[in-house]
C-alpha cells in the first residue's frame, strides 16, 4: 500500500493518532484527533500549537505545564524509550468554549532510537458524546422561560436538573391577555427524559385556551410514539385571569398538587387524573376554577421537590414546602427560600430533577 492509502486508513480510525519525535514536534495527527482537541489545531509544528494550548506556545515552557498531565506521559515515554499508558483528565478549548474530558492515551516508540514516537488517544467517541450533551443541554436552557413577568402577572421559577439534561419543563406565557403557566415532569432521567420534555414543549398547544382540551391533545399526540407502559408524564397547568381574579387548572397525574397561598393560609389544589400516557388513550381531561384575591401567591412543584431525600432517607414532602410558601412574601421570595431549604435538607445532593413556578397575583 502506498502512503497516501496508510494516510487514508488513519484518517478514518475512530479513536486519535498523532506521531511526533523527541523534541515534541509534531509530524502527523488525524482528523479524530483534531476534532478532540480543536477545529482549528494544527496539524503539524510543535504539540501546543497541535493541541491548541492557552498556556505556551511552546510545549513545557509555561507555568502550568508541569501538572498537564498529557505531558507528563508523552515524557514519560520519551526518557524511557518505552510504550506507556494512562487515563489522563485534561481540558481542551473548542468553540470558543473550555471542555473537561477524560482519555486513555498510549504512547510507543517508533524506532530503536527513540526519536520517533506514536500517540494513539482513546476516548475520542466519549467526547463526541460530550459534546452533543453540552449541545442538548444549551437546547433545553432555550426552552425554559426568559423573563420575570408575563401578561403583567410576576413569577419567578426554579430549574435543577439532576443531571446534564433534564426531564421537567417549566413553561410561563401568554394567550389572549391572559397568564398561563405549565409544569411539565416526564418518566425518566438524563437524554430519554430530555427528549419528553422537548416533546412536551413541541407538542403543548400554547394558542389552545382550554387547558383540559390541550390536555387531552397532548395525550392523544403522546400515544402516537408508541411509547411502553414506563413511559409517561405528569403535567399541572393553569390559566390567570386577572379581569375576573379567576385560577382556571387541569392536571395529568401530577404527584404534589398546586398551592395556593391565601389571608386564610395554603389551599392544596388536587383534581385526581391519570398521567399523559398509553394507559388510558381515550381519557378526557378536566377544567376546573378557583377564584383569588390580589397578593395570593400560587405555587407549582414536581414531584422532585416533594420527594427530596436527606442522608436518612426523610422526604423534604408537601408540609415543608407549605411551610416555606406561608414564610414567603412573594413568588421570587418563595422559589429563593425553597431552594435554600431543599439544599440545606438535602445537603446539595440531588437524586431527581427540582423545579418549581412561582406567581404573584
Amino acid at each position: 500500500m502506498t502512503y497516501g492509502t496508510y494516510k487514508k486508513i488513519l484518517e478514518r480510525l475512530p479513536h486519535g493518532v498523532f506521531v511526533f519525535d523527541e523534541k515534541l514536534r509534531v509530524k502527523y495527527t488525524n482528523a479524530a484527533f483534531r476534532r478532540v482537541f480543536s477545529e482549528k489545531v494544527r496539524s503539524k509544528g510543535n504539540l501546543a500549537q497541535t493541541l491548541g494550548c492557552n498556556e505556551s506556545e511552546q510545549c513545557g515552557a509555561g507555568k502550568s505545564c508541569e501538572y498537564c498531565a498529557f505531558l507528563r506521559v508523552i515524557r514519560s515515554a520519551i526518557q524511557e524509550k518505552t510504550e506507556k499508558t494512562e487515563t489522563v483528565h485534561t481540558s481542551v478549548r473548542r468553540s470558543g468554549h473550555t471542555d473537561k474530558i477524560s482519555m486513555r492515551i498510549r504512547i510507543l516508540p517508533l524506532d530503536e532510537k527513540g526519536k520517533l514516537f506514536l500517540g494513539l488517544t482513546d476516548g475520542t467517541y466519549h467526547t463526541e458524546i460530550e459534546r452533543e450533551m453540552l449541545t442538548a443541554q444549551q437546547m433545553q436552557r432555550r426552552l425554559l422561560p426568559a423573563g420575570k413577568s408575563m401578561g403583567g402577572v410576576p413569577y419567578s421559577y426554579m430549574y435543577i436538573p439532576c443531571f446534564d439534561v433534564g426531564g421537567d419543563l417549566p413553561d410561563v406565557y401568554e394567550l389572549d391577555g391572559q397568564t398561563y403557566g405549565v409544569l411539565a415532569d416526564v418518566s425518566g432521567k438524563g437524554i430519554s427524559a430530555g427528549m419528553l420534555s422537548a416533546f412536551v414543549k413541541a407538542g403543548f398547544d400554547r394558542k389552545q385556551p382550554d387547558l383540559a382540551v390541550a390536555l387531552s391533545q397532548l395525550n392523544a399526540k403522546f400515544n402516537e410514539l408508541n411509547q411502553d407502559e414506563r413511559s409517561y408524564i405528569t403535567v399541572a397547568a393553569v390559566r390567570i385571569d386577572k379581569k375576573t381574579q379567576t385560577l382556571k387548572y387541569a392536571v395529568a397525574g401530577h404527584n404534589a398538587p398546586i398551592l395556593l397561598k391565601n389571608s386564610l393560609g395554603i389551599n392544596e389544589i388536587e383534581s385526581p387524573a391519570p398521567p399523559i400516557s398509553n394507559w388510558m388513550p381515550e381519557y378526557r381531561y378536566q377544567e376546573n376554577a378557583f377564584p383569588f384575591e390580589s397578593g395570593d401567591i400560587l405555587a407549582l412543584v414536581t414531584d422532585g421537590v416533594t420527594e427530596c431525600a436527606n442522608a436518612r432517607g426523610e422526604l423534604f414532602g408537601i408540609e415543608r414546602a407549605e411551610s416555606v410558601l406561608a414564610q414567603s412574601r412573594n413568588a421570587e421570595d418563595f422559589i429563593g427560600k425553597l431552594k435554600s431549604a431543599l439544599t440545606v435538607f438535602s445537603g446539595g445532593k440531588f437524586s431527581d430533577d427540582i423545579t418549581a413556578i412561582a406567581f404573584d397575583l
